[in-house]
């Protein structure tokens, strides 16, 4: 297991004019972050336009990227998605694909609580061996995980991190 530390670039993910992926595109972009020094990628977010994609074109990107990383850095991919089960499903292919971690963002559009998102992660922890990072965006996803829920949650063996979008300091130190 490759550990993600230092720059992690978050990749956007090419397209062609009929919103097929760009292969190409993507290789070449592949090589250019790690050529400008970057520690490690991180794909299908929501600057990779995870949303906009199936799960198995999810899967053909990360198959992409990883082909062309070539085992140079380590590669995160995005698994988020509303169900729990959907997390797990195209968190396994990930796993087949050869990513080295995956981000889950909490589950959108809809309001849960904490009791519900804890369980939701520990589902999808328990379902792999994979790290996994936890994916904080509350103005997009609808739901803020509160410091002490982010607490438990770091006493499961695989969730090694969190991705904070929430640029509120304060809460940062609370999870700290």
């Amino acid at each position: 297991m490759k550990i993600m530390n230092g720059i992690i670039s978050a990749m956007l993910t090419p397209f062609h004019e009929d919103l097929t992926i760009d292969e190409t595109t993507t290789r070449k972009q592949v090589n250019r972050l790690i050529n400008e020094g970057i520690h490690g990628l991180f794909i299908l977010g929501t600057n990779g336009e995870f949303f906009s994609l199936s799960d198995d074109e999810k899967v053909e990107f990360a198959k992409i990227v990883v082909d062309e990383v070539k085992g140079r850095i380590p590669v995160c991919a995005g698994t988020g998605a509303i169900r729990t089960q959907d997390v797990i499903e195209l968190t396994r292919r990930m796993e087949e694909v050869g990513v080295d971690s995956v981000s889950v963002l909490t589950p959108y559009l809809m309001t849960i609580s904490q009791k519900e998102l804890y369980a939701h992660y520990k589902k999808v922890a328990k379902s792999t061996n994979m790290p996994i990072l936890i994916y904080h965006m509350p103005g997009r996803a609808n739901n803020n995980l509160a410091p002490e829920t982010v607490t438990a949650l770091s006493k499961l063996e695989n969730i090694v991190g969190i991705k904070d979008s929430t640029g509120d300091f304060d809460q940062i130190l609370k999870y700290l």
